[in-house]
This record gives structure tokens, sequence and C-alpha cells, in this order.
């Protein structure tokens, strides 16, 4: 005798009460488009050059500690992987919508407007100037810098082991020596002499470590490549 209630019918008679379809799409219209000038002001935020870094005012109460980091950590962590530490405007890649949302909820949760937005990633990912993982961070004051997103891929879990090599000229040297000694020793028996004694080893050590530090020093000069301890925040790709 009696029919079951749709849900639905009745939503949108209570709101077609008080909101008619046109005002309904305005009013979506009018809210993405205030989004819309949001993202497009913290992009704009991003690309301006501030000096000095800015503080941002934060609600020290609404922080989460594991995402605060001092600068002294954050260059450790680039000298050991061969990582730069620069303002957003030098990143040429897109910054991803998720960190756009996380910005907008970090502003409105704190009641601020974030400005000084720095990023850790690979040179390969900044429009330098001549002279795989980003992390997007703003800075509280003080020499901390709170961490605000973190997106694409992982390093290779090698690249650590590949970026001592260039932390310093010492490095630079005891990696060749290194190298060289295993080439020297996985040259044949017998390729130079019938026999290859302790003397021959040390000729043939010396032309190995000769030929390599040229390749190095060749590559390193023609290039102008840096230390890690030079180049981490350095807006010059041969500082």
């Amino acid at each position: 005798m009696w029919s079951r209630t749709n849900i639905e019918d009745q939503l949108k008679k209570l709101r077609d009460k008080s909101l008619k379809e046109k005002d309904l799409m305005d009013q979506v219209a009018f809210i993405l488009e205030q989004d819309n000038l949001h993202e497009d002001a913290i992009i704009s935020r991003m690309k301006s050059p501030q000096k000095p870094t800015p503080r941002n005012h934060f609600d020290i109460d609404q922080l989460e500690t594991g995402r605060i980091y001092h600068v002294d950590q954050i260059r450790e962590i680039c000298v050991d992987y061969r990582l730069r530490f620069l303002d957003t405007k030098y990143f040429k890649n897109d910054i991803p919508r998720e960190a756009l949302q996380e910005i907008k909820s970090l502003e409105k949760q704190h009641d601020i407007t974030l400005k000084g937005f720095k990023i850790v990633a690979p040179s390969k990912m900044f429009k330098l100037e001549d002279a795989d993982d980003p992390l997007l961070f703003a800075p509280i004051g003080n020499g901390y810098f709170y961490l605000i997103h973190k997106w694409g891929n992982d390093l290779h879990p090698f690249r650590k082991l590949w970026a001592w090599s260039f932390k310093s000229f010492e490095n630079l040297i005891f990696s060749t020596v290194l190298v060289s000694l295993l080439a020297a020793f996985l040259i044949p028996n017998g390729l130079f002499s019938k026999d290859t004694s302790g003397v021959e080893y040390v000729l043939i050590f010396f032309f190995t470590f000769k030929s390599i530090a040229s390749m190095v020093l060749y590559y390193s000069f023609a290039a102008g490549k840096n230390f890690n301890k030079v180049i981490w925040n350095s807006k010059y790709f041969n500082a």
C-alpha cells in the first residue's frame, strides 16, 4: 500500500526548495574559480625570487615534528646523495596537484600565506644558470624547514655510493686509485710479458691510473662539474 522512499528524490526536492539549478551551477563554478585562483597564486609565489629566505609563521602546536628538518640535516643529505636544495623558481618540472592541495590545506590550517618554497632534487630537475625524488619545503625560521610534500620515484639504492666519490677531492682521488687497482688486476697475465712481476704490476697500475685520472679530470673540467659540498645549494650548473 505504501511506496518505498527514494532518498535521491527527497534530496533533490529539498535542494530545489532552497536553490535553483542555475544558482547551484553558478555557486560551483565560483568555488572552482576561486580554487584555481588560489593555486595560480601559489605557483606565482613559487616562481618569484624571495631573498632573504622569508619566515612562515606556522602555528607551532599544529606542526608535525616528524616533518621538521634543520638546514644542516638537509645539507648532509644533499652532499651524500649529490642533490641540490634550491628555490622552487629553478625547478623545471611541474609541481604535482597533490603538493598544491597540501599547501592550500596548510595555509587554511595555520591561517597563513606560505612563501619561500624550496626543493631538494637532483641537478637535472632544475633550470640552472651558467656560472628522481623531489622534496618540497617551506621555511619556518632559524634554519628550520617544514616538509610539505614528497613525490616521484625513490633514489637508486647505489646513488649514495656513486655520489661518495664526488663529495671531495680526496674522495675522488681515492676512488680513482681504487678503480685503477681493479683495472690493473683485471689485465690478463702475460699481456705485456710472459710473467707479471711485482714491478710490472706497479707499472701497469700507474698506466691505468694515468688513463683513468685523465678521463676523470677531462670529464670534470670539460663538463664544469664540482664537488657535492660546493653545489648542494648552488644555482649554477658549473659552480
